[in-house]
């Protein structure tokens, strides 16, 4: 099969490598493109708990000041992943869903505890900090990272993708889906998707590209992608 990857390239690496192990075909889209963003410098021991709703927060966050035994609470595989890889001890993961995460902070962490930090990217889907502010817990939001979209193709990869249509293709945020209808639109794609199954991490990222003519569109969470290679 032909595959497609949308992640930054340091995300797809494993994945890459993985499809390819398998005989399958890949190609890579970086939909977004990830930069830093400079914060003020954190008191890190005033907070007991820090929340991560994707990876791209754990790493352009300097961790090296914080106890790796504070509650660390992630939103989903990826980043439970890299949380460990950085040393934190207490983590809990909600396998890919902000409305789980919520629902697992509210059972596992006591607002009387203290306060909570959330670092996150500069555009986010849901909420997380004022919901559970009107939970009564007290969380600070730090903006590390900042995600802009790619929606320039290369010539040849262009060339490629029409020649060789994927016949699956994974997008992993609505700020993703809302890129890659973009560039689907731009290049006159519309109609090259009828035997593609779209795999979509949240029905967010599923509702920004449902008017485009699908095979199937499935929903995953992030660790599930070879899986789901069994289900079509």
């Amino acid at each position: 099969m032909h595959i497609l990857l949308t992640r930054p390239l340091d995300d797809s690496k494993e994945l890459i490598l993985k499809f390819s192990s398998l005989k399958h075909k890949v190609s890579h889209l970086p939909l977004l493109n990830i930069k830093k963003k400079e914060t003020k410098e954190i008191d890190f021991d005033q907070y007991k708990g820090i929340i991560f709703t994707s990876a791209n927060a754990l790493k352009n966050l300097d961790t090296t000041k914080i106890g790796k035994n504070i509650f660390c609470f992630c939103v989903g595989l990826a980043t439970e992943k890299k949380a460990k890889e950085l040393g934190f001890q207490n983590i809990f993961c909600a396998e890919g869903n902000v409305n789980n995460l919520k629902e697992l902070i509210l059972q596992s962490f006591d607002p009387k505890i203290g306060s909570l930090l959330y670092v996150s990217g500069e555009i986010i889907s849901y909420n997380l900090d004022r919901n559970l502010i009107e939970e009564n817990y007290a969380v600070d939001r730090i903006i590390n990272y900042t995600a802009t979209p790619n929606e320039n193709l290369d010539d040849n990869f262009l060339k490629e993708i029409k020649s060789s249509v994927p016949e699956i293709v994974y997008i992993y945020s609505e700020n993703s889906a809302k890129t890659f209808y973009t560039i689907i639109k731009k290049y006159n794609l519309d109609n090259i998707w009828m035997e593609t199954n779209l795999m979509c991490m949240g029905e967010k990222a599923s509702a920004a590209l449902n008017d485009i003519k699908w095979k199937k569109i499935f929903l995953f969470n992030s660790g599930e992608e070879e899986f789901l290679l069994y289900k079509i």
